[in-house]
């Protein structure tokens, strides 16, 4: 079973977190199984980029982006080479590192 570190974060994971991930869910269902709320205002529906995370290590293992996802990761706050929709991003069988950004384009979230 794969394992998904979370580099710390100061709103969503302050030191940081190690959780086993499922082969074929997505980082975001990994995250909030393990009380990490990253914020996903369209219900994970790839509509929006307020889920957008940072791949460290192992983002060869996942499985491509879409056309759909990488025209929503277009419109990402600091997008990088490695930036994934954690939505969309399903865990495959090696290890990841995933920073999730300080900051999001939206200024407002709902709390799930």
């Amino acid at each position: 079973m794969p394992q998904i570190v979370f580099l710390p974060n100061a709103e969503h994971c302050p030191e940081g977190a190690v959780v086993e991930a499922n082969t074929g869910e997505t980082i975001i269902e990994a995250a909030l199984r393990n009380d990490i709320d990253i914020v996903h205002a369209c219900e994970m529906s790839c509509a929006c980029t307020t889920c957008h995370v940072i791949v460290r290590e192992g983002f060869n293992s996942l499985e491509p982006s879409d056309e759909l996802e990488d025209d929503m990761l277009d419109k990402a706050w600091g997008l990088e080479p490695e930036s994934r929709l954690s939505c969309q991003a399903r865990v495959g069988q090696q290890d990841l590192v995933v920073e999730i950004p300080r900051y999001t384009i939206n200024q407002v979230n709902e709390s799930h």
